[in-house]
């Protein structure tokens, strides 16, 4: 682009230059015409008044006085003397050189020539006797042709004509030709060389004010048109300039784009490399910046990113910081490049983040992950450095983001194992490798069977059954989580649908993947039709954090799937920080007790309080309440006296196929009356208190339970709840 650029203003410049010398050579020529008709017209009328006394002259009296000659020759012949010429040439003269010593004539004629009539000048012996004057032969002209015009003229013209001495560069000579013509075949004419120096001084002032105009005007044309290209050449510079700036510049934050960010890093890695230093990059990203724009949105989420690239500017002051892509940023570091100041800067710039940003009364938490990397030698390359901060990024993000790792080489084979469970998930797709497996939910209050969770198993060719935590992140990370919660959808329906037990009930877990690709209501529609399960045998679970983003869509979408007859619960209850208040958003129809909760139960009076709080809330707003992760009979006996309606775990089935629990559900439900009566024992001892006999952290459970111990049993023995076929548990 710069190149076409300079091409064009030189382009410019030379049609620019020629125009000035075509004006400066116009005004040059008309100044030279100019002044050969003002001095033509100034001749004539200056010697034109010699014009009677010259045509008197030169009448052809000489006829009278000639004697007959011989009729062998055409025409008359004039008596000759001796240098040729007649008589009467000589009286000619003679009578105008007289005119001129007496003053008769203007001033200025220097030679005059008397030139031959037509008839003297036909063929005859007196022709050659014509020779030219003396002064015709000296050159006197600047033009050699001006002479030879003259005659010309004085043959063919009908008026005196005044022949200015001017050469083809329009250089005027001191002298000028005035020519009076025959009158008629007989007369003789008359050419004048005359001196020009008088009129040229008199047409000065006047040549002098109409060149002064004419260039004036044409100066004030070319400054007219030098400003209009002026103008034009500023705006071309500063519109290079603008491309030139977005070419290599952010817009929104004005830092330098990715492209400037890898050139200068190849470029300090050249240098490095030539005098052994180090460099160090940090890649930087916003974490859950598309929260931040799908809840504030995105005028909201742009002045985040700018308050963002401040601090970064502030932080890294004197290194180059740059924007690679929408919320992620990147830092060279040069002058500072050992693993100790780096890891310092890299503090530095987390407890930046420390202070919440406010945007129009919005206050905002700044969440930041940083991943660290460092050029020790001169084998490393730009695109490897950054490979390797961006694999020190992941690991930091995965650690629980707000915070910073550095590259090491274990990082490598991780992101190729990454790389390995990605390629292995798009064949596990394919080829039919995914797998669901079932864990049962029983019902506290008689110990039936109410349905299963379904939880996602990869059957892998050479690794065995790989459980979800080792590859649903990833799939999250890469994008496939959305062909597998489709798959699970569609899987779960259809095997539900086949099981002997019509009422056993089946949830799935929807991932936030799927509500972001929208249509997920017609997904679940077609799962229904394609299956033919009942409506009311399906739940899905979703966690909080899809209702942080975008929550006024995924709420309309919710509505829609209820509408449908599908049950909707809230997992992993109680771990956000806004659960309560998506309570009030939507009418849930069951609440998760998350895991985490009930392997501390007994064993924390606060995690007890949080339980039977969830439980009462439960009871509150009549709501199912399910717990997950049940591994022991004491944790069943203290849900079972808080009022907990479901439980699931490993201590009543493992995941497996649904045969597998079909035939042991008897015993199951037998173990599970076992603690409702070892309960019911315990409460109706008169001499008893079970909230006496249980350790400290127990008895809070034990006493918000009694009293609420009858209507711990309000579920239909013959009511079924689903267990959610999760794509994350355990």
């Amino acid at each position: 682009m710069a190149t076409s650029f300079v091409r064009s203003n030189i382009v410019i410049f030379l049609i620019s230059m020629s125009l000035v010398m075509l004006l400066a050579a116009g005004v040059y020529a008309s100044n030279r015409l100019l002044t050969h008709w003002l001095l033509v017209k100034g001749l004539e009328q200056t010697y034109a008044a010699w014009a009677d006394t010259v045509y008197d002259t030169l009448q052809p009296r000489e006829v009278r006085d000639t004697a007959v000659l011989p009729q062998t020759l055409d025409g008359l012949r004039m008596t000759l003397t001796s240098d040729g010429r007649s008589n009467a040439y000589h009286e000619q003269v003679d009578t105008l050189q007289n005119s001129l010593k007496s003053g008769h004539a203007p001033a200025g004629v220097l030679h005059f020539s008397i030139l031959p009539s037509a008839m003297e000048t036909r063929e005859g012996p007196q022709s050659a006797a014509w020779a030219s004057p003396e002064w015709e032969e000296k050159n006197l002209f600047l033009a050699p042709q001006t002479l030879t015009d003259a005659k010309v003229a004085a043959l063919s013209s009908p008026r005196i004509l005044a022949i200015p001495d001017m050469n083809t560069v329009g250089q005027f000579g001191n002298k000028a030709v005035i020519v009076y013509p025959a009158k008629d075949a007989n007369s003789r004419s008359l050419i004048a060389l005359v001196s020009t120096a008088t009129i040229m001084k008199s047409l000065a002032p006047l040549l002098f004010s109409v060149s002064a105009a004419i260039g004036g005007l044409c100066l004030i044309s070319f400054l007219f048109a030098g400003i209009l290209l002026w103008m034009r050449f500023r705006e071309q510079l500063q519109t290079s300039k603008n491309i030139q700036y977005l070419a290599h510049h952010d817009t929104l934050t004005g830092l330098p784009n990715r492209a400037v960010f890898n050139a200068r890093l190849s470029e300090a890695l050249r240098f490095a490399q030539a005098k052994a230093s180090n460099i160090g990059v940090m890649i930087i990203d916003v974490d859950k910046f598309k929260e931040i724009n799908d809840t504030h949105g995105h005028g909201i989420g742009d002045v985040f990113l700018q308050i963002i690239a401040d601090r970064l500017k502030s932080v890294f002051s004197g290194h180059l910081v740059a924007r690679l892509s929408g919320d992620e940023f990147a830092v060279m570091l040069t002058s500072v490049s050992d693993t100790g100041r780096m890891t310092r800067l890299a503090a530095d710039m987390i407890s930046a983040t420390d202070p919440p940003c406010n945007i129009d009364g919005r206050e905002i938490k700044i969440s930041l992950s940083i991943g660290l990397a460092r050029a020790t030698d001169g084998s490393w390359r730009s695109s490897r450095l950054l490979h390797c901060a961006d694999l020190a990024l992941y690991r930091a993000k995965h650690e629980g983001r707000s915070t910073f790792c550095w590259y090491t080489q274990d990082l490598d084979a991780e992101a190729q194992k990454r790389k390995e469970i990605e390629q292995g998930l798009v064949k596990a797709l394919k080829f039919d490798q995914l797998k669901l497996k079932y864990q049962p939910q029983y019902a506290l209050s008689d110990g039936s069977l109410k349905g299963y969770e379904a939880l996602i198993r990869w059957e892998h060719p050479t690794k065995g059954m790989m459980r979800p935590d080792s590859f649903i992140p990833i799939a999250e990370d890469t994008g496939l989580i959305e062909d597998i919660g489709n798959w699970v959808l569609e899987q779960a329906c259809r095997e539900a649908a086949l099981w002997p037990n019509s009422n056993r009930r089946v949830a799935i877990n929807m991932s936030p993947a799927q509500f972001a690709a929208g249509d997920i209501q017609k997904r679940v529609a077609r799962a229904l039709q394609t299956s033919g399960l009942d409506p009311k045998r399906l739940e899905i679970e979703i966690t909080e954090s899809l209702l942080i983003s975008n929550t006024d869509s995924v709420v309309h979408t919710l509505r829609q799937i209820r509408d449908m007859g599908v049950s909707i619960a809230m997992d992993d209850f109680g771990t956000g920080y806004s659960s309560l208040s998506y309570l009030s958003l939507f009418p849930f129809d069951k609440i998760k007790i998350d895991k985490a909760f009930i392997q501390d139960l007994g064993k924390d009076a606060s995690t007890d309080a949080i339980v039977t709080s969830i439980v009462g809330l439960g009871r509150s707003l009549n709501v199912t309440i399910t717990a997950e992760g049940v591994e022991t009979e004491e944790q069943a006996i203290l849900l079972r006296a808080a009022g907990c309606d479901l439980i699931q775990g490993y201590l009543y089935g493992k995941p497996d196929d649904v045969m597998v629990h079909e035939t042991v559900q008897a015993d199951m439900t037998a173990k599970i009356r076992s603690v409702k009566k070892t309960w019911a024992r315990q409460s109706a001892k008169p001499d008893s208190d079970p909230a006496a006999n249980s350790s400290g952290p127990q008895k809070a459970v034990v006493k918000a339970a009694k009293s609420d111990m009858e209507s711990s049993n309000r579920l239909p023995t013959d009511a079924s709840f689903g267990a959610p076929v999760a794509v994350q548990g355990s």
